[in-house]
């Protein structure tokens, strides 16, 4: 591909889909990183932008490389929000390193005068970050990281089943699923729905109506969630469980997982979101159709890999043992002043933290 140092920057209005010529940097659902693709950020756009929020895609004049941003009180920052569990910038797969730093370059030119810029949940082992920061570096923007969020997964070997992941579990959990799934099985109704239709649409209900009963806060964005499970339906790529109360009818947990593949191509799942009754709380319904789930996602998904999304909850520590930082980075011009005053800010961040024993 033949590399270009000039700089372009478009706009695309709220509620609407990525431009037709973003498909060739983006996943495709299934195949790649579902948090990278089309099927996610049209979600995204069209029923998760705040109000006063502009999307803002930044690229080379090439398209090799492409930052899918927001605008907020007159700062960029990276489209992420309280359901993204992943970020990162979209490379052409035919470009070679070298121009991916030269695309790099450009659009750091093209940002440095939009003051400091912050990106979010970005994996710092992700291969292509090097190349994007060099050429950040390059065309005079410097990128100082900060950690953002912990993000607990198992990886379930070449051989998974649900014997070997319950053998790893810890002892107490072990215990309460031995206990609380054998009771379930006979007072409760478990339902696994993958595919569009009238039963999809009853279990979105039924989620929505636990969630209702649920500890959780109210959803900044309430058209989310259905949104996406039909779109991943759609693409086959869903799986929304509920278990149900046999005998009131009731759902009393619910929760829906999305399968993709790793940057290593290997299949994953990961759940978005779960959410319980409370007044149900004693029977533990939330472990039990974990428990249910899980064995459907490795034997018959052929899931190789469990992900429990972003945040550091403590049941995560129970279903998973592996922990990596989501980093965030400020991308700034330190020649201006607005500039240096944020990379200085976030450099003497981890300082200031050691010196107070935090």
């Amino acid at each position: 591909m033949q590399s270009t140092s000039s700089t372009a920057a478009s706009l695309i209005a709220p509620g609407l889909a990525l431009p037709g010529w973003a498909d060739r940097l983006l996943e495709q659902p299934g195949e790649g990183n579902f948090f990278a693709s089309r099927l996610w950020f049209d979600t995204v756009l069209a029923n998760a932008l705040p109000d006063d929020a502009t999307p803002v895609l930044a690229t080379d004049a090439a398209r090799t490389v492409l930052l899918v941003l927001v605008r907020r009180s007159g700062r960029l920052a990276s489209l992420t929000g309280p359901y993204s569990l992943a970020w990162r910038p979209l490379h052409d797969p035919a470009a070679d390193v070298a121009t991916r730093h030269i695309a790099a370059r450009a659009i750091a030119r093209a940002l440095t005068g939009e003051g400091p810029v912050t990106l979010e949940l970005i994996d710092p082992a992700l291969p292509a970050l090097p190349a994007f920061l060099a050429g950040l570096r390059a065309g005079r923007a410097f990128a100082a990281p900060f950690d953002h969020v912990g993000n607990w997964y198992e990886p379930l070997g070449d051989a998974p089943s649900w014997e070997g992941y319950l053998a790893a579990r810890p002892p107490t959990l072990r215990t309460t699923i031995t206990r609380k799934l054998a009771r379930a099985r006979r007072s409760a109704r478990f339902q696994l729905l993958r595919a569009p239709g009238p039963a999809l649409e009853a279990g979105i209900a039924a989620y929505e109506d636990v969630r209702a009963r649920s500890w959780k806060p109210d959803e900044p964005f309430p058209a989310f969630d259905a949104a996406l499970m039909r779109a991943a339906a759609a693409a086959g790529l869903l799986r929304l469980g509920v278990l149900w109360e046999a005998d009131a009818g009731r759902a009393i947990a619910a929760q829906y997982w999305i399968l993709d593949r790793t940057e290593a191509g290997l299949r994953r799942a990961t759940v978005l979101k779960l959410a319980h009754d409370e007044a149900a709380r004693a029977a533990s319904p939330g472990t039990v159709l974990t428990a249910m789930m899980i064995p459907l996602l490795i034997e018959e998904d052929g899931v190789q890999v469990l992900d429990f999304g972003r945040g550091d909850d403590p049941y995560k520590q129970l279903w998973a043992a592996t922990r990596r930082q989501r980093i965030g980075l400020v991308i700034a011009d330190p020649l201006s002043p607005r500039g240096l005053v944020a990379l200085a800010r976030q450099w003497a961040g981890p300082l200031v933290r050691r010196l107070s024993g935090r």
